[in-house]
């Protein structure tokens, strides 16, 4: 059953969906257990900063979170602890990396599931962290013909081979290229979208028998049959899918400065930026930048740089730099060497 929100200057309704089915074995053995999405960014996790603006925006009904076996109970317990009104699972049935339907056939499927045809529809991945605001990005849909995606600048043309790039004429995409091997520019597609409900065209696109995989392969097909417009933005964007893009994220909104959580102990220690020690954790005799220290993690006489030492780890006379060390670890130099 629809919820019904009222509120505010509510404009054209949608549902929307949140990707959240991902495994992140790029950042193994750190998301071994947890999905990428609950990890911490400053005060808050990388999918709260998407479900809290979708939980304010009055246009938007109901907010699934599209996640597979796995890692449901972890997202059940988070929404439940969070008290969203909007935001619901979807659960599909895979729990292993090997068994994933691809993202635009977990699509298809979830609008069938939650019985959701013939509505608009919202899309966004759970690991994106994006600095604009999703009310921005729905006044420009609703100003918009068809459907419309969030494009950004990636700066890099070796960066940019690894996302769909977007051709613009004005606003309207005119052309767009699924991961090339020599992209011509470096405007990107964030993985982003909004649809009007005569857009929802998944079930078509796989009948054809194109790729179920990636949504920018849908995405390329949507633009040779549809009408695609894109919002283009300046601000920051982090694609949250490696220890090194995660630990960019967390220094950009800690912006120099450092977490330490209230019940955490940091003692005859120097912390140089960008570090966030986390519940129960305890840093001694220790010298830390860019990293993360996890819930009752002890790290004592180490120098630790770019790294993300996970909970109840215990690593002494270390000298670490771009390390991942997972969860329930002991480390120690005894010799107190290198």
């Amino acid at each position: 059953m629809k919820k019904n929100f009222t509120a505010g200057n509510a404009g054209n309704r949608m549902d929307a969906v949140v990707l959240a089915g991902g495994y992140a074995t790029r950042l193994w053995p750190i998301t071994r257990h947890r999905p990428k999405m609950l990890l911490p960014v400053a005060e808050t996790t990388v999918i709260d900063r998407v479900l809290s603006e979708m939980e304010s925006d009055d246009r938007i009904d109901d907010v699934y979170v599209s996640t597979n076996e796995a890692f449901a109970e972890d997202f059940r317990d988070h929404l439940a602890a969070e008290g969203y009104e909007k935001a619901q699972l979807s659960v599909e049935d895979t729990s292993d990396e090997n068994e994933k339907f691809g993202v635009v056939g977990a699509l298809a499927q979830l609008v069938e599931r939650e019985g959701i045809e013939g509505r608009d529809l919202m899309v966004i991945a759970g690991d994106n962290l994006i600095s604009f605001d999703i009310a921005d990005f729905l006044d420009f849909h609703e100003d918009s013909a068809g459907a419309t995606l969030a494009a950004y600048d990636v700066g890099s043309l070796e960066k940019a081979s690894s996302y769909g790039i977007v051709t613009l004429d004005g606003d309207k995409v005119v052309d767009f290229e699924e991961k090339p091997d020599n992209p011509q520019s470096t405007l990107v597609s964030i993985a982003c979208y909004a649809f009007p409900a005569d857009s929802v065209r998944f079930d078509e696109y796989l009948t054809d028998g194109n790729n179920p995989d990636e949504p920018g392969w849908f995405i390329q097909w949507l633009v040779e049959n549809d009408t695609v417009s894109a919002f283009s933005f300046d601000e920051a964007w982090f694609d949250i899918g490696t220890p090194e893009s995660y630990l960019e994220a967390v220094a950009h909104y800690l912006d120099g400065e450092n977490l330490v959580a209230d019940d955490a102990t940091v003692e005859n220690s120097e912390l140089n930026g960008n570090v966030h020690v986390l519940d129960g954790a305890t840093v001694t005799d220790s010298t830390l930048a860019n990293s993360i220290v996890f819930d009752g993690a002890t790290v004592r006489d180490c120098d630790v740089r770019e790294s993300i030492i996970d909970r109840e780890t215990v690593v002494e006379n270390l000298d670490l730099a771009g390390a991942l060390i997972g969860a329930h670890t002991r480390i120690t130099d005894d010799d107190g060497g290198d």
